[in-house]
C-alpha cells in the first residue's frame, strides 16, 4: 500500500495542471488490488474542502467524489465506515461535509454528544450547539 496526499487525489479529480494531471492520473492507474492506495481522513478532508472551496463543487459532487473514493477497490480510505456513515448523514442532512465527518467519528468512538458553536452543524446533523 501506498500513501497519497491530498495533492495527487486532487490533480487527479480536478486535472487542472496539465503536468501534474497526466503524473496523478499514472499513479492513480498504476494503483491495483494488490498495491492499493491508502487515503487518510485529512486527506479526504483536505480534498472536500479544496474541491468546494476552490472548484465550486456543489454537495451532489462532493457526495459523488466521496463515494468514488471510499468504493474504488484500488484506494482504502482511512476509518471507511465512518467515513461512508458521515456520507449517508451528509447526504440526508443539511450540514457539510467536514461536520458530518465529526459528528460520525465522536459517535463511533463512544460520544454521547458532540458539542459544537456551529449552528449551521448543530442544525444539520445532530450535534449540541452550544450558546
Amino acid at each position: 500500500m501506498i500513501g497519497l496526499d491530498s495533492n495527487i487525489v486532487l490533480r487527479f479529480l480536478a486535472r487542472d495542471d496539465p503536468r501534474q494531471t497526466v503524473r496523478a492520473t499514472a499513479i492513480m492507474k498504476s494503483l491495483s488490488t494488490s498495491l492499493r492506495g491508502f487515503i487518510p481522513v485529512a486527506v479526504l478532508l483536505e480534498v472536500v474542502w479544496t474541491m468546494r472551496r476552490q472548484y465550486g463543487s456543489d454537495r451532489a459532487s462532493i457526495a459523488r467524489i466521496v463515494d468514488y473514493l471510499i468504493g474504488c477497490e484500488e484506494l482504502v480510505v482511512e476509518s471507511s465506515d465512518v467515513v461512508k456513515s458521515a456520507l449517508y448523514l451528509y447526504r440526508q442532512k443539511r450540514g457539510d461535509f467536514p461536520d458530518c465527518l465529526i459528528m460520525r467519528a465522536c459517535e463511533a468512538a463512544g460520544c454521547s454528544q458532540t458539542l459544537t458553536f456551529d449552528r449551521r452543524a448543530a442544525e444539520g446533523n445532530g450535534m449540541r450547539l452550544v450558546s
